[in-house]
């Protein structure tokens, strides 16, 4: 890093930039990702340079960013390529809430705003378990979310956790601790087999097609299905570890659920 607190900072990913401008800090920040939306403005005011898997490497170098932040395994090789450029990077690899919010604490630390930082984390935090214990009580509905259609890949850690904190259960929460989405495959005969109660999907990139959901085959005996409970949840909002998935994200799972519980409380129980 050339210097400290850096002062130009380009994030490869979303929910660095959306932590980096809750912190008042995004004066710091001179590329971001194409999949920055939070807030609306980035777009307007900050120039992209990458995709997820993908990056402007010659554009990121002109800006002579001081730190480059990225995310996870799938953004090796663009770190590697700005390492061997002289480029300081941080690579975070969060999975589970509890990494989501050390990334936060993480960044506030990397910018001088540490204080500011762990009061952000401690508010999401406080949140997360002041609805747990809201939520608490039965009936509790069995969910699965599908993050991909073709395989289908169940949701990942940070996912399958924020469901449990709105009243839900995982139907595959073993598969939620596997980082790699290879390792989150799923059969049509095993999601038929768990019966959720509700489905809720988020397919990265494009528009869920609940009609295409509920067309499978077999798929009308799954309690979710029979009671129309399939509900698309924006990618942007709960496939970016981090603000978007600790807020907004919550609040689309738990307002899915909500329905849900209500039905299952008219008949006694879950369906």
């Amino acid at each position: 890093m050339r210097r400290f607190p850096p002062e130009r900072i380009v994030c490869l990913t979303e929910e660095t930039v959306e932590t980096l401008y809750l912190l008042g800090e995004e004066d710091r920040i001179v590329g971001v990702s194409g999949y920055a939306v939070r807030p609306a403005r980035v777009r307007k005011e900050k120039p992209r340079v990458s995709a997820f898997t993908s990056a402007d490497l010659p554009k990121i170098l002109a800006l002579q960013p001081d730190l480059v932040l990225a995310f996870s395994d799938m953004q090796a090789e663009i770190v590697a390529d700005l390492a061997r450029a002289g480029i300081s990077v941080h690579l975070f690899n969060q999975r589970d809430v509890a990494g989501c919010l050390a990334m936060i604490r993480t960044v506030g630390a990397l910018v001088g705003a540490s204080e500011k930082a762990d009061a952000l984390a401690q508010g999401y935090a406080h949140r997360l378990g002041a609805a747990a214990l809201d939520n608490a009580g039965p009936p509790r509905l069995t969910v699965y979310f599908e993050e991909w259609e073709e395989p289908m890949i169940s949701g990942i850690g940070w996912v399958s956790e924020l469901i449990g904190y709105a009243g839900g259960d995982d139907v595959f929460p073993d598969l939620a601790r596997q980082p790699a989405a290879k390792d989150r495959i799923v059969t049509s005969d095993q999601v038929i087999a768990a019966r959720p109660d509700v489905i809720l999907a988020s397919w990265c990139g494009k528009r869920v097609n609940v009609a295409r959901i509920r067309e499978r085959p077999g798929w009308d005996s799954i309690p979710a299905v029979a009671a129309g409970r399939i509900h698309e949840i924006k990618s942007p909002l709960i496939l970016q570890p981090g603000p978007a998935a600790l807020t907004d994200g919550f609040d689309a799972i738990r307002a899915a659920l909500a329905g849900g519980q209500a039905a299952a409380g008219d008949k006694g129980g879950p369906t």
